[in-house]
């Protein structure tokens, strides 16, 4: 508890000093297991009524975030700590079965990039495994789209994190379904995340004025505008620099995260993060968990959607 403690104000004094550039790389060795080990809650804060089984899907034809693999080990942690999950990770397209993704009460989807031409993983994965011809391929791709949106309306929960968005980025179906499609990023800078509502029991790991953060500050579209989901977690549009040329947005706000259900299931999106020194925050891995909690079913709360969105 007090190495915890110790990494947590090293953490606040060193991101107040932090310039708009793209953070050194953290090497995933033992000893940064350990730290957030430390760092990560001792239980869930919600009631559970059993263990839940994760997968962790990490696989990427696009960017490589180098993140990845400490995503898989944070989420794999924070199970283990709390008690609450039992997690594993694969890379493998196999998974994406319906019949395999049945045997899990929650699917992450952490940095599932895909190639820009098609911004799509599925396509991309069996072009690269399969000599079929490309109808083929995007009949199968469709179908393992289809399997996600079938798996949550079901039941099972969705928890996307950073550019798992990109998926299948050009898919108004799966926009729908997660609430918004990737558009672009400034560059890496430090910006103030704030809570839309302090209330909101899935925000209640951090302070009332948020939490400042080094990353990239994620826009969005398809979906996105028609605001059907709840957010938790936004940034002010005038405090982001190196905003695309001609469509700045000086007013407002974007969100950073939300959460919404669908059918039976329930999903969120979490933009944190593209480094892993944003997981020495534990109120950000609280944040996680309670995420976690929250597509696994645990979590009564408001689910109102936002709407429409001003253009």
């Amino acid at each position: 508890m007090i190495r915890a403690i110790i990494y947590g104000i090293v953490f606040l004094f060193s991101f107040q000093f932090v310039s708009a550039q793209s953070l050194p790389e953290v090497k995933l060795d033992e000893a940064w297991k350990e730290k957030i080990r430390d760092l990560a809650p001792e239980k869930p804060t919600f009631p559970i009524s059993k263990k839940k089984k994760v997968l962790v899907f990490s696989l990427h034809t696009g960017f490589n975030h180098w993140v990845r693999p400490h995503t898989e080990e944070l989420v794999k942690i924070l199970g283990e700590k709390s008690g609450a999950f039992e997690v594993i990770s694969s890379r493998d397209i196999d998974y994406m079965e319906l019949k395999n993704l049945k045997k899990f009460d929650v699917l992450v989807l952490n940095n599932t990039n895909s190639k820009p031409d098609k911004r799509n993983l599925f396509w991309d994965e069996l072009k690269n495994q399969s000599y079929r011809d490309s109808a083929a391929i995007m009949q199968k791709a469709l179908e393992l789209e289809e399997n996600i949106r079938k798996y949550v309306s079901d039941g099972g929960g969705l928890l996307v994190l950073h550019g798992g968005n990109t998926i299948l980025n050009n898919s108004m179906d799966f926009s729908r379904l997660l609430g918004g499609s990737f558009d672009y990023h400034p560059p890496q800078q430090a910006f103030q995340v704030r809570l839309e509502n302090p209330n909101h029991p899935l925000v209640q790991a951090f302070s009332p004025e948020g939490f400042n953060h080094v990353d990239e500050p994620y826009f969005y579209k398809n979906a996105y505008e028609e605001g059907d989901f709840t957010p938790l977690l936004y940034f002010n549009n005038s405090e982001i620099t190196g905003q695309r040329e001609g469509q700045e947005k000086t007013d407002g706000k974007t969100y950073v995260a939300w959460i919404r259900p669908e059918g039976k299931g329930k999903v969120m999106y979490a933009s944190p993060s593209h480094n892993a020194q944003s997981f020495d925050n534990p109120q950000l891995l609280q944040f996680f968990l309670d995420g976690m909690q929250y597509v696994a079913g645990d979590v009564e709360c408001d689910e109102t959607p936002i709407g429409k969105m001003k253009p």
